[in-house]
């Protein structure tokens, strides 16, 4: 089993053009810095700390586990992406919820740099119950 792992693990790297943890930028709802870092490859944690600009004027921490089935491609990985998480936001009340993202993973083929874009609808338990959703496109560069 132990060399299950070393082989998925190298093959996530190999498919990044980098190594396993990327770093960089999503645009949308929220906008902020995006971190991604590959179990395996099929699943990884995915990080942001962003702005939410969707009225509240706030910070938006999220986390979440994420599980990718990779599809054929000409040039290049692309992976569509489902998972579970959290995210708090920090303005003037509290919000805390469950995130259930999903999208598109493109993986630059020779190269460091991956793109996505994600959907994520949420369930809000604090301060009260409500639903929500967060979208972005980003990129990270993979070291």
């Amino acid at each position: 089993m132990l060399g299950t792992i070393s082989i998925s693990t190298s093959v996530s790297a190999q498919n990044t053009g980098g190594g396993k943890t990327g770093l960089g930028i999503m645009l949308g709802e929220p906008s902020g810095i995006s971190l991604k870092s590959w179990n395996n490859s099929n699943t990884a944690w995915d990080l942001g700390l962003a702005w939410s600009l969707s009225g509240k004027d706030a910070i938006h921490i999220h986390g979440d586990h994420l599980w990718h089935h990779w599809l054929d491609v000409d040039k290049g990985s692309l992976a569509f992406f489902y998972g579970i998480g959290a995210r708090a936001v920090f303005a003037n009340d509290a919000y805390i919820g469950v995130r259930i993202p999903f999208g598109l993973n493109y993986l630059i083929q020779d190269s460091p740099v991956g793109i996505f874009f994600e959907l994520a609808p949420i369930l809000d338990f604090l301060p009260d119950t409500d639903g929500d959703a967060n979208g972005s496109i980003g990129v990270r560069y993979y070291f």
